[in-house]
C-alpha cells in the first residue's frame, strides 16, 4: 500500500460532497473510478463525536466559507452516515477502486476495523490529538497525515508518535488549511522540507482551485495529491467550492501525471531521440588528402560536424603526429588512428 508507484497517487475525497443522499455518495465514487483516481476517502464521525450541541459563541463559525454555521449543525449536515459505510465500502470494491475513510475518534477506528479499512488518514485539525494518532498507528495500517496548520514542532510530535506506537508507513501531506486556499497561500519547499527531515513519503492535500499548485507540489517532490470532487455540473455540496467536478478530475489527474513524467528518474539520462542528435556534434576530420606517414597539421585536419570521427578533444594530440593511415578530404579520423598512435 503506498509503496514507490509509476505515478502520483490521487486521492479523490468524497466528504459533505453526497449532500446527504447514499445514491449520490456512490455516483462519486463511480465519478472517481471513471476519472483516474486512485481511491476515494470517506469521512467517519457524527455530529456528537466531533462537538457538542451548544449555540455559545464559541461553537459559531466566524468567518470563511461556512460562516455562520453553529459547528454541530455543519457536522451534522456534512457528515457520512456510519451506516452508509458498509455498502460504500462494498460499492467501491465491487468497481476496482480503493476506499479508504479518515476516523475522529478511536471509536470510529475501531469501526472501521471492522470494515477492514486499508489505510487511515489523519485531518490536519485532529493531528495533534495523540491519543487518537496512537490509536491508529496501533493498527500497523499505512498512515496518511495531513499537516495544515501546524509548525514543525508539532509534526515532530505526531510523527513520533506515530512511528512509537507502530506506523511504519507514514506519508504526511503539506496542507494548507484555508477553504478555498489561495495560490499566495502555499510555500512547496515545505514539501522538500519535510522529505528532508523525516524520510518518508510526502504529498498535497489541496484545497486550492488552480491546477498549477499540485503541479507545483509534484515537481517538490510529492507523491500523493488528495483533491475533493463533485459531479459534473453539481451545483450543492458544503465543499463544492474547491471540488474538481467529473471530467476535471480527468484533466487533473492527466496535468500532474504530466509533471510526474517530466522529473523522469533518479539518475542522470538523456531520451533515445535526443541522443540521436550526437550526429551533430563536432568531431575530427580530414580536410585536404593525407597520405599515410605524413604529418597532421592544422591545415589537414579541422575539428568540424558532423560527429563521424574522434572526439575534438584528441586534436591537440594529433598535431605532429604522423598519419599510419591515408586519409582522402571530407573522411572522419578514426578511433584506429588514435589506437595505432597510442593516443589516451
Amino acid at each position: 500500500m503506498l509503496k514507490k508507484l509509476n505515478q502520483p497517487f490521487l486521492v479523490a475525497e468524497i466528504s459533505a460532497n453526497h449532500c446527504g443522499k447514499l445514491s449520490l455518495a456512490k455516483k462519486l465514487i463511480d465519478c472517481a473510478k471513471k476519472n483516474g483516481a486512485d481511491a476515494v476517502k470517506l469521512q467517519t464521525y457524527t455530529a456528537d463525536s466531533m462537538t457538542i450541541n451548544s449555540d455559545k459563541k464559541y461553537f459559531k463559525i466566524q468567518e470563511g466559507l461556512w460562516k455562520g454555521y453553529n459547528l454541530w449543525n455543519l457536522y451534522n449536515e456534512a457528515h457520512t452516515p456510519l451506516e452508509w459505510h458498509k455498502e460504500l465500502f462494498k460499492y467501491a470494491r465491487k468497481k476496482g477502486i480503493k476506499i479508504f475513510s479518515t476516523p475522529f475518534n478511536e471509536s470510529a477506528v475501531d469501526f472501521l476495523e471492522t470494515l477492514r479499512c486499508p489505510i487511515y488518514k489523519i485531518s490536519s485539525f485532529e493531528m495533534t490529538d495523540l491519543p487518537l494518532i496512537k490509536k491508529v498507528a496501533k493498527t500497523s495500517k499505512p498512515l496518511i497525515i495531513s499537516t495544515g496548520m501546524a509548525d514543525i514542532s508539532e509534526i515532530d510530535e505526531t510523527f513520533n508518535c506515530a512511528k512509537k506506537n507502530g506506523a511504519n508507513n507514514i506519508t504526511l501531506l503539506y496542507c494548507v488549511s484555508n477553504y478555498p486556499s489561495e495560490t499566495s497561500d502555499f510555500n512547496m519547499n515545505n514539501i522538500h522540507l519535510l522529505k528532508s527531515r523525516y524520510k518518508c513519503k510526502v504529498g498535497l492535500s489541496d484545497h486550492s482551485k488552480n491546477v498549477e499548485v499540485a503541479k507545483a507540489a509534484i515537481a517538490a517532490g510529492a507523491e500523493v495529491i488528495e483533491k475533493h470532487i463533485a459531479l459534473d455540473q453539481q451545483q450543492k455540496g458544503l465543499d463544492i467550492d474547491f471540488s474538481l467536478k467529473g471530467k476535471e478530475i480527468k484533466e487533473f489527474r492527466n496535468a500532474i501525471n504530466s509533471t510526474f513524467n517530466l522529473l523522469g528518474k533518479n539518475k542522470f539520462i538523456r531520451s533515445n531521440s535526443e541522443l540521436k542528435n550526437k550526429v551533430f556534434r563536432r568531431s575530427i576530420f580530414a580536410v585536404k588528402d593525407i597520405k599515410k606517414g605524413e604529418k597532421f597539421t592544422t591545415k589537414n585536419i579541422r575539428r568540424i560536424r558532423p560527429n563521424f570521427g574522434v572526439k575534438p578533444k584528441f586534436y591537440s594530440k594529433l598535431i605532429g603526429k604522423t598519419s599510419p593511415h591515408n586519409y582522402s578530404f571530407g573522411e572522419p579520423i578514426r578511433k584506429k588512428t588514435l589506437d595505432t598512435l597510442k593516443i589516451k
